[in-house]
């Protein structure tokens, strides 16, 4: 049995690709690709759904979060506080604004460690930027607080996040500013690139429209030098099509987790993460820390399953990192984690039998 870790091929089935080609069609008849009315139905209905005043479409999660920093004026002799343990983007982001990247440790959730951040302000200090790595919500309250305490702003990762929440707080809701992927193995994704960032502050959503499209007031008008970052309005199209379909396919993510935590709880070998009940996790990857890992995943993959590492390397080790001046040891827990941890497929187009096919190949791997 093949348990694959890349879904696309089986939400996008014949059927589903006729009804976006359909409106695809639709929209080629109008001829309006540029920020064209899917684009604004879209940042109108994703506002809703996270919960804050203004959804600004760009071209990429990492546009996003690149736009949110600047439109908190965010940038060079800044530093910007954020986890070890995260995709190269998030940290890409800072440093392409001219920001210097502030490493803190993570906790058993793989999540940034909030009783850490406060050792690490520094004056230059202008922004925490926590991650919902994996789809959890790390301690958004508690960072929120310490933030305000210290004046600093609150940028969001949250572009492997859409359809989480920490107490019923929809991720994006928190902060200052928060960025969303649309990348196609992202819970809401699209056929190919896309971004958006979710603000209430109406200053900073102002002038996010006007730089993500030139700075343009009209045709023949500037207000500001700006850029091309805007959502591609194709891109909206299908971000539109499935939009409402996130929180039951979410739903059926964390049905599959409890399958899976249920199925190796008692294994020994494998350490499963705390699962917070008031943290509804949108699972784009299911990690958990196993023994003798690098063999477990040779062996998985022989059966089928395709397990992956999301990472290997901290980012602080990568040689991208080494003017940052950070050493091995600097944050154990990370490199710990980075060690043992294992992604096994856990999407929401994967069977009961499946899933139970991938705990039983886990099971007997140990059996050995």
């Amino acid at each position: 049995m093949r348990v694959p870790y890349n879904y696309l091929d089986r939400q996008f089935n014949a059927v589903e690709t006729e009804a976006i080609l359909g409106k695809l069609r639709a929209l080629a008849a109008t001829g309006e690709f540029t920020i064209g009315p899917p684009v604004l139905e879209f940042e109108r209905r994703f506002a809703a759904m996270t919960r804050v005043k203004h959804v600004i479409g760009t071209n990429t999660g990492t546009d996003a979060l690149i736009l949110a920093l600047k439109a908190l004026g965010i940038g060079a002799g800044d530093e910007v506080i954020t986890q070890v343990n995260t995709f190269y983007a998030t940290v890409g982001a800072i440093v392409a604004v001219g920001a210097r990247p502030v490493f803190v440790d993570v906790d058993d959730q793989y999540a940034i460690d909030a009783r850490r951040i406060a050792a690490a302000i520094t004056p230059r200090t202008k922004a925490i930027l926590p991650v919902y790595w994996t789809g959890l919500p790390p301690d958004m309250p508690a960072i929120v607080q310490m933030a305000r305490r210290h004046r600093l702003y609150v940028v969001e990762d949250a572009c492997p996040a859409v359809g989480a929440a920490y107490d019923g707080t929809p991720a994006g809701a928190f902060g200052d500013a928060a960025g969303f992927s649309m990348h196609p193995l992202k819970p809401l994704h699209v056929w190919g690139d896309g971004g958006a960032v979710a603000t209430s502050d109406d200053r900073a959503a102002e002038w996010l429209r006007l730089y993500r499209n030139h700075g343009m007031v009209n045709r023949d008008e500037i207000a500001i030098w700006g850029v091309n970052q805007r959502l591609q309005t194709v891109q909206a199209v299908v971000a539109n099509h499935i939009l409402d379909r996130i929180n039951p396919w979410v739903d059926r993510r964390i049905e599959i987790a409890e399958r899976i935590d249920k199925g190796l709880a008692d294994l020994a070998p494998v350490t499963l993460p705390p699962r917070p009940a008031n943290r509804r996790n949108a699972y784009q990857l299911y990690i958990v820390r196993a023994e003798r890992r690098d063999e477990l995943i040779k062996s998985l993959v022989a059966e089928g399953v395709e397990a992956k590492v999301h990472y290997p390397i901290p980012l602080h080790l990568q040689k991208a990192a080494h003017d940052l001046g950070y050493k091995r040891g600097d944050f154990p827990v990370a490199e710990a984690q980075a060690a043992d941890i294992v992604t096994l497929p856990g999407h929401q187009f994967l069977t009961d039998d499946e899933v139970d096919f991938m705990i039983d190949r886990v099971r007997r791997f140990y059996r050995r």
